[in-house]
């Protein structure tokens, strides 16, 4: 039965995450607050993913406080999050102590909806979030990483939301991070997954290839409840399609958002600013703003291709960026199709640029490379290429159960540890996710001195490369 499709707005995170590598300020978003407060969307996404490390290491900014301040002047919309299952915000699995007071203090201090993935879609690595989401009274959205394999398909993804929906899901989000899912399919997947999941289904894609509205449009058509747009001076390209454009199609139909154009377009004049300021610093490439059908073939989200791009700039080998293109999926298939969100595309896109700069596929094998073989990341969806694991841990053995089962609570090792800096739990949790970065940040916010250039060029493997 058709009905109001509801509309997240990404403009507060992940599409400024997409196209400007996560470098809106606080101060660039409380002037639209008001405006967004009353514009009627489902939720306001404005938090987790790479904001969280990039507020401290690069704006200076604390990201607890940049939460409280969104919360303060947005009292009346859900705020939305993303959370990588046992990563947190993070690239490495934390014990469960620490993922339940992140996600804890998360609530606390502004959040209502969580939503909650892991690249590898083990569910085994999101289930401490999401009872700890359920304890502290937040929304349970439970994520599918979309992606196409040999192994992905439709049986797959019915399968896993109904486990996520058994193990106490509110909402199922389909997480396409690379405008993977074309328009037929998501019509088929959507139809596929109201025929059997109760609770709504929430669809995110972008617009890399070119193909975000119309996949919205068939999702629609299939029954999706909630979609996630972007206001136009950030849409499209890497990230979201544009919230006015969809609000306009879908005006005086059956689906009607109910959100007013004209106050949309009020408050996005303020984001083309924001958006001019971003492009003027050099954060904006305008490059993500390009769609690329080659994502179909290559599978490379938004956040990812950006960083590639910074990546072989840094190594002075722009001209390499189509062959590095061309290694991920390969990279992809020897580590089992892992998904392409963070952390799994920053592993596979790091080793592609690896095995393409230095002349011989895994001469070099990152840290992360080697863990993902060795399971500390949980289980791959498919077989993973046992010549390229042997060349790369040797005879190390692989880790079955849940990784996180094998880490021991580490809440008061964090608390000991950051007892001098820290002022209050949230920083002990950023230390907890960040040393080095949160050290750096915490020690000047106690002692103020002046602050280094925002746009500072970052160390290789830091990025967020997916969503």
């Amino acid at each position: 039965m058709a009905k109001k499709v509801l509309i997240t707005d990404t403009i507060l995170r992940d599409a400024h995450q997409s196209q400007a590598a996560t470098r809106m300020r606080i101060e660039d978003m409380l002037p639209a607050c008001k405006a967004l407060d009353e514009a009627g969307y489902w939720s306001l996404e404005c938090w987790g993913g790479a904001t969280f490390d990039s507020c401290m290491r690069f704006l200076g900014e604390d990201p607890w406080e940049r939460l409280r301040a969104l919360r303060r002047a947005m009292p009346n919309t859900k705020l939305q999050m993303l959370l990588r299952g046992q990563n947190l915000l993070g690239y490495k699995h934390y014990a469960d102590d620490v993922v339940e007071e992140f996600v804890k203090k998360s609530i606390e201090n502004g959040i209502n909806v969580v939503r909650i993935f892991d690249a590898l879609n083990d569910v085994r690595n999101i289930e401490a979030a999401m009872k700890a989401t359920k304890k502290y009274g937040g929304h349970v959205e439970a994520a599918i990483s979309y992606t196409e394999s040999p192994v992905h398909n439709l049986e797959y993804f019915v399968k896993l939301a109904k486990e996520l929906e058994n193990r106490g899901a509110d909402t199922i989000c389909i997480k396409d991070m690379a405008n993977l899912l074309l328009p037929y399919d998501a019509y088929e997947l959507v139809k596929a997954l109201k025929k059997e999941i109760k609770v709504p289904i929430h669809l995110h894609t972008h617009n890399t290839t070119g193909t975000g509205d119309m996949t919205y449009l068939m999702a629609i058509q299939a029954g999706v409840d909630i979609i996630d747009t972007a206001l136009s001076p950030l849409a499209n390209g890497t990230s979201q399609p544009s919230t006015e454009a969809m609000v306009a199609t879908l005006k005086g139909t059956e689906y009607d958002t109910g959100l007013d154009l004209n106050k949309l377009s009020d408050v996005a004049a303020h984001f083309r600013e924001v958006a001019k300021k971003l492009k003027e610093q050099g954060s904006l490439d305008p490059k993500v703003l390009n769609v690329d059908p080659n994502t179909l073939l290559y599978q490379v989200p938004g956040g990812m291709l950006s960083n590639l791009i910074s990546q072989l700039k840094q190594a002075k080998a722009e001209d390499k960026y189509y062959e590095v293109l061309a290694e991920v999926p390969r990279v992809r298939k020897d580590f089992g199709y892992p998904p392409l969100v963070t952390p799994t595309s920053q592993i596979v896109g790091s080793q592609a640029v690896l095995n393409v700069l230095s002349g011989e596929r895994y001469k070099m094998v990152t840290k992360e490379s080697k863990g993902l073989l060795r399971g500390e990341y949980g289980r791959v969806p498919g077989e993973v290429n046992e010549e390229v694991r042997k060349k790369a841990i040797g005879d190390d053995q692989i880790i079955e159960c849940r990784p996180a089962d094998l880490i021991a609570p580490e809440l008061d090792k964090y608390r000991e540890e950051a007892k001098d800096l820290a002022k209050s739990d949230e920083d002990v949790l950023s230390y907890a996710l960040f040393p080095q970065v949160a050290t750096k940040f915490l020690s000047e916010r106690n002692n103020p001195k002046p602050k280094e250039d925002p746009n500072a060029v970052r160390e290789l493997f830091v990025e967020d490369l997916g969503n």
